[in-house]
C-alpha cells in the first residue's frame, strides 16, 4: 500500500523548492521579488489562502477592498481604472484585446509580440498585420518599432481596429510610445501597450516613463517579473475610453479564474503599498546599484553589455530607449554562444540567468537585488571576458517575415500531416514555433515554411536553444500543408 504521508517526499515539489532556496545560487531571473527575505515574508501561507467569503471583496466585482487596491495601482501609475490580474499578463491581453475588436478585424501588431496576442488573434479569427523589428547588428537583438513604421502600416491598412505593441521587450528595447500612440490616435484607433517587462518603469528619472504616461489605451504589466510580486500577480491598466472598462471587465470574467488566490491578491496589495511608502528611496538605492555594475564592467574588450558600461545607446541606431534594468550580456564578438555562457554563469559562478539566446544571455534585475548580486555578475563577466577568445567577424542578420497565406483561425482550422520539417519547404505551416522563453513565435499558422525560416530555426538548433512547437514535435517535424 502507498504511504499517505507524501510531505516527506524527498522529491516532492515543495522540498525541492525549500532546498533549493538554501543553496547559494544568485537569482538573475524572474521573478522580481528575488526570494528578499529581508524585504518580504519567506513562509507559504496556508492560514491566510481563503475564498470570496464575506468582508474580502468580489475581484470580478470589487466594491471594498479589492477596489481600495486598485485605487491604489491607479495613483502609482497614473491610469483611469486598473484592474488586479491573478492570472498573469496572458489574462489582461487576451481580455484586453477582445475588448477592443470584433470577431474577424483587422489588427496591426509588433511581431515581437508574446504568443499571447497571437493566441487572442486565433481565438477572434483576426486578420494579423506584422510591424517587424530591425535587428540591432552588434547584439542580434531586435530593436525597436519605429513612428514610422507604425504610419505607414496604419496608412496601409485604414480598416484595422487595434494596434498592439511591446514595451519594454523580453530584451528591455523601449519603443516611442508617445509618438506611436499619437499616430494611432489621429485614427481613432486604441492602442494596447504589452509591458509587461516595465511594471517598474515611470518611477524614477533614471528609467524611461511608464506607457501609461506616453498615452497608451491600454497597459498591462506583469508585478512579477520586475518588482516584488508573487508569480502570476499583474496589472491591466485603462487608460482612455476608446476601450470600453465595462466590456474589459466582462472579458476578464472569461479568461481569468472565478477563484483567485488572495494570497497573490495580498501579494498584488503588498507590492502597491511598499512602493507608495518607499519608492523614491528603493529606486535610488537600485540605481546607484546599477551605476556600480556599470562603472565595474566599463573595461569589458570582448562581451558586450548592451547600454551598460561602454556601451551606451547610441551605439545602437535602432533602439530608441532601454531598460537599464535589463542586462543583455552579447557573446557575438566571442567564440561563446550565448547557451554556452548562461552554462559558464551557472555552474561556475552560481549565477542562474534568465534565459539564453543563440548570442546573448539576459539577466533580470530588480529592486529587490543586493549590491553583492549585482557585485557578483561584474566579477564573474569581467573573469569571462579575460578568458574567451575574440571573434570578430560579426555576421549580418536580417529579419524577414515569412508569407502569411491565411490567417491563423483559418490554418488551424485545417487537418495537415506531421511531416520530417527538412522536407517542410514551401509548405504553410499549421502550428505555431517558437523559442521559449520569451514565447515569441518565429513561425504562426497560416504562414508559408521558406528557406530564412528554415535556416533561422536551424541556427537556433545548432546554438542550443530550446524550440517549442505547438504539437511538441520541433525540430524534427511539423505539422504543415501544401499551399
Amino acid at each position: 500500500m502507498a504511504s499517505k504521508n507524501h510531505t516527506v517526499n524527498e522529491n516532492s515539489i515543495y522540498n525541492l523548492l525549500t532546498r533549493y532556496s538554501t543553496m547559494d545560487i544568485c537569482p538573475l531571473h524572474m521573478p522580481g521579488h528575488k526570494r528578499n527575505s529581508q524585504l518580504l515574508a519567506d513562509n507559504l501561507p496556508y492560514n491566510i489562502d481563503i475564498t470570496e467569503i464575506s468582508g474580502f471583496d468580489n475581484l470580478h466585482d470589487p466594491r471594498g477592498i479589492i477596489k481600495e487596491t486598485s485605487k491604489i495601482a491607479d495613483a502609482l501609475y497614473g491610469s483611469n481604472k486598473t484592474f488586479l490580474l491573478v492570472n498573469g499578463s496572458s489574462c489582461g491581453i487576451l481580455a484586453g484585446i477582445r475588448a477592443a475588436v470584433k470577431h474577424g478585424d483587422k489588427i496591426i501588431m509588433a511581431r515581437n509580440c508574446h504568443q499571447s496576442v497571437y493566441h487572442a488573434a486565433e481565438l477572434n479569427a483576426l486578420q494579423t498585420v506584422y510591424l517587424l523589428p530591425k535587428i540591432d547588428q552588434q547584439t542580434g537583438i531586435g530593436g525597436s518599432i519605429s513612428p514610422l513604421q507604425v504610419k505607414a502600416a496604419l496608412d496601409n491598412n485604414p480598416d484595422a481596429k487595434l494596434l498592439v505593441i511591446t514595451s519594454p521587450t523580453y530584451e528591455g528595447v523601449v519603443n516611442d510610445i508617445e509618438k506611436i500612440t499619437a499616430a494611432a490616435h489621429k485614427r481613432g484607433i486604441a492602442v494596447l501597450v504589452d509591458a509587461a517587462h516595465g511594471a517598474h518603469l515611470g518611477f524614477s528619472d533614471y528609467f524611461p516613463d511608464n506607457s501609461i504616461k506616453s498615452g497608451a489605451d491600454l497597459v498591462v504589466h506583469s508585478l512579477h517579473k520586475t518588482l516584488p510580486a508573487l508569480t502570476q500577480c499583474a496589472l491591466a491598466h485603462i487608460n482612455s475610453n476608446l476601450i470600453n472598462h465595462q466590456k474589459m471587465a466582462a472579458e476578464l470574467a472569461i479568461f481569468e479564474t472565478s477563484s483567485p488566490s488572495y494570497i497573490l491578491l495580498a501579494s498584488i496589495d503588498n507590492c502597491l503599498r511598499l512602493l507608495l511608502k518607499d519608492k523614491d528611496q528603493l529606486f535610488k538605492t537600485y540605481e546607484n546599484n546599477i551605476k556600480c555594475f556599470d562603472y565595474a564592467i566599463k573595461d569589458l574588450k570582448n562581451l558586450h553589455i548592451v547600454c551598460h558600461g561602454s556601451n551606451y545607446l547610441n551605439n545602437h541606431q535602432c533602439l530608441f530607449d532601454f531598460d537599464p534594468g535589463k542586462i543583455v550580456i552579447s557573446t557575438r564578438e566571442t567564440n561563446l554562444t550565448g547557451t554556452i555562457l548562461a552554462n559558464i554563469l551557472r555552474e561556475q559562478y552560481r549565477i542562474e540567468p534568465e534565459m539564453a539566446g543563440s548570442d546573448y544571455v539576459i539577466a533580470i534585475t530588480s529592486i529587490c537585488d543586493s549590491k553583492d548580486n549585482f557585485k557578483r555578475l561584474a566579477d564573474a563577466l569581467i573573469a569571462i571576458d579575460q578568458a574567451v577568445i575574440p571573434n570578430k567577424s560579426i555576421k549580418t542578420m536580417a529579419n524577414v517575415l515569412p508569407r502569411q497565406l491565411m490567417r491563423i483561425s483559418e490554418a488551424l482550422d485545417l487537418n495537415g500531416t506531421l511531416i520530417a520539417f527538412a522536407d517542410a519547404t514551401g509548405m504553410v505551416s499549421l502550428e505555431y514555433v517558437w523559442a521559449y522563453p520569451p514565447g515569441i513565435p518565429l513561425l504562426v499558422p497560416g504562414e508559408i515554411i521558406d528557406k530564412n525560416i528554415v535556416k533561422q530555426i536551424h541556427s537556433f538548433v545548432s546554438a542550443g536553444i530550446n524550440l517549442k512547437s505547438s504539437f511538441g514535435e520541433m525540430p524534427r517535424q511539423i505539422k504543415a500543408t501544401s499551399v
